[in-house]
């Protein structure tokens, strides 16, 4: 059985779909090798709750400023979740708060992890990452180019949205009367929010469950030993168990689709797939993280791209030492792994 995909219209940058009951479907490009992103416009009592805000740069503002003249029907935003702390999801959301006067929600972990990232000066993002993927292998030019961008992640959160307010697992959000329960995936966040309404089953993922590729599982710097492998299959395996298979999924990147309990199985089956190719590799002869590299991408990598990939090599190593099934030392400060 393959995925259903019920939408396969995308809707223009800065006009409004309707996806579900009071949901609708927002898409914004982003400058990436990943070009777009979906927010989801929801119909609240006397007003709109937006989910997820898009890159902090100008071109999603100017977005935003149609749509908030022109998609509204003349009603205010009353909220705004952020899913997790990734960009292309809170970068607008301070600039939506002061501009629309309307509260941030997220989880507790999403707000922590990226105050601490914001708080960190162009030096010191430097010089950790320098420190953290040299010892993982990466050197020369390729490591000045991935650690020398600084802190590029402040540039485009624009600004840090103000006294948000918390949501967790298994709280519900009331949206137009009706009932949005929190199911938190991590491993690609520490506490990612999906939010699920039970009475037509729909599901906004984020980043937890995409409809053609896997979340990037990254390692950061301020948690070297990291398992975000294990987090991301186990949070999804719990999230397969508690909701029904016909649920409508709303990724944040993709077409919305039908088929979540398909999807989680593939993903896991991904994931164990590429842990035995680098237990294979391991066997071979100890390997560092960027000698994994070309073991899980069959492509050339861009200075972003090396950047995610790199955190993934390494989370797929932390994995397998986790699980026992390779040892890891420190020679001469490089990190190695063998089975």
């Amino acid at each position: 059985m393959s995925l259903h995909y019920p939408f396969t219209d995308l809707p223009p940058a800065g006009q409004r779909f309707k996806v579900a009951d009071g949901v609708y479907w927002l898409r914004f490009p982003l400058p990436f090798a990943l070009d777009h992103i979906n927010l989801w416009l929801l119909e609240d009592l006397h007003g709109w709750v937006i989910v997820d805000t898009g890159l902090g740069v100008r071109r999603s503002r100017e977005i935003w400023q149609q749509l908030l003249s022109d998609q509204l029907d003349g009603k205010p935003v009353t909220r705004i979740i952020v899913t997790h702390y990734h960009p292309d999801h809170l970068g607008m959301a301070g600039w939506l708060q002061q501009h629309c006067q309307a509260p941030v929600i997220l989880s507790q972990g999403e707000w922590q992890l990226a105050t601490a990232i914001c708080e960190a000066s162009d030096s010191q993002t430097i010089e950790r990452f320098k420190g953290f993927l040299g010892s993982h292998g990466l050197r020369g030019d390729k490591l000045d180019k991935v650690a020398g961008k600084g802190n590029g992640f402040r540039r485009v959160v624009m600004p840090m949205p103000q006294a948000p307010e918390f949501v967790g697992a298994g709280d519900r959000l009331s949206i137009n009367g009706e009932n949005w329960r929190i199911h938190i995936g991590r491993g690609h966040a520490p506490e990612h929010l999906c939010l699920y309404r039970e009475h037509d089953q729909v599901l906004i993922s984020g980043d937890q469950v995409l409809p053609t590729i896997s979340s990037n599982l990254m390692v950061r710097p301020t948690d070297p030993q990291a398992d975000p492998v294990t987090a991301f299959v186990d949070s999804l395996l719990a999230i397969r168990e508690a909701l029904p298979a016909q649920t409508l999924v709303l990724p944040a990147h993709g077409l919305p689709f039908r088929g979540l309990h398909e999807r989680i199985n593939d993903l896991a089956a991904h994931h164990d797939s590429q842990l035995e190719q680098v237990l294979d590799a391991c066997r071979h002869q100890p390997c560092n993280a960027h000698d994994i590299l070309p073991v899980l991408f069959d492509r050339t990598l861009d200075v972003q791209q090396l950047m995610f990939a790199m955190g993934e090599s390494i989370a797929h190593l932390n994995c397998l030492a986790g699980q026992g099934r390779v040892h890891r030392e420190q020679r001469d400060g490089l990190w190695l792994f063998a089975a």
